[in-house]
């Protein structure tokens, strides 16, 4: 990812120019017959070898898989960093206007965060926290002014986080339980046409940090449990090792 006017400002201006034309045909999995919470294994496979991480985990391995019917990504709980990291990319871009406005979005993301556990006092992590939910809104999404022209189209965005993800371990962590997950990521924008919707994709390549160990904090009132993933951070450029 890139800071503001970056690559996510690139996407906006894509969608402007192109007469804004798209939006993402949100792709929900059919929810299995047992309710009961396990952990996921990690992610799957097509037939073409190429590893996708699907938008709405299935009901017995997310916090909450309700949040799909509002255009989100249904966060995964599992100790698979990969899984995790994959699913987490894919949040931070899929949206749909007409289902939430973009501050309840941003808010959904908001639980996914931990407390980055590098720093010794409560309060220092509270700062890092705050910063890293801060740095996702104003230089990791998309910007308030490109969603307000996808909005005006009825638009929504789907991401999708594919082909192989490189791991290394998160610096200067003597737990070993963080690391940072980079992968391309296809954002295809749907708009809403006067007489049909159209749709085009957009590649980006972007970085999640994420903490699988017992620090982590779960979302309140979920069956997470310390040790499942969670976001320390999102990048507003790639980090590559």
């Amino acid at each position: 990812m890139q800071g503001r006017g970056g690559m996510w400002a690139l996407i906006g201006a894509a969608v402007l120019v192109a007469g804004i034309i798209a939006i993402i045909v949100a792709s929900i999995l059919p929810r299995p017959a047992d309710p009961a919470p396990s952990r996921s294994e990690g992610p799957s496979q097509g037939p073409d070898g190429v590893t996708a991480s699907p938008n709405a985990p299935s009901e017995d391995a997310a916090v909450d898989t309700e949040v799909t019917e509002r255009g989100w990504v249904a966060e995964p709980i599992t100790t698979d960093t990969e899984l995790y990291a994959r699913a987490a990319l894919a949040a931070a871009s899929t949206f749909d206007t007409t289902l939430a406005s973009r501050e309840e979005w941003l808010t959904y993301l908001d639980t996914w965060f931990t407390p980055d556990t590098r720093y010794a006092s409560e309060s220092d992590r509270v700062d890092a926290l705050r910063a890293a939910q801060l740095e996702l809104r104003q230089g990791v999404v998309l910007p308030e002014v490109q969603w307000d022209s996808i909005a005006a189209e009825d638009g929504r965005v789907v991401a999708q986080t594919i082909g192989a993800m490189t791991l290394m371990p998160a610096p200067e962590d003597p737990s070993g339980d963080m690391a940072i997950g980079t992968a391309n990521v296809t954002l295809t924008f749907t708009m809403a046409g006067a007489d049909e919707e159209s749709s085009f994709d957009e590649t980006v390549r972007v970085s999640v940090q994420v903490l699988c160990g017992p620090e982590s904090v779960p979302t309140p009132g979920s069956t997470q449990t310390p040790g499942d993933c969670k976001v320390v951070r999102f990048f507003s450029e790639p980090m590559e090792p």
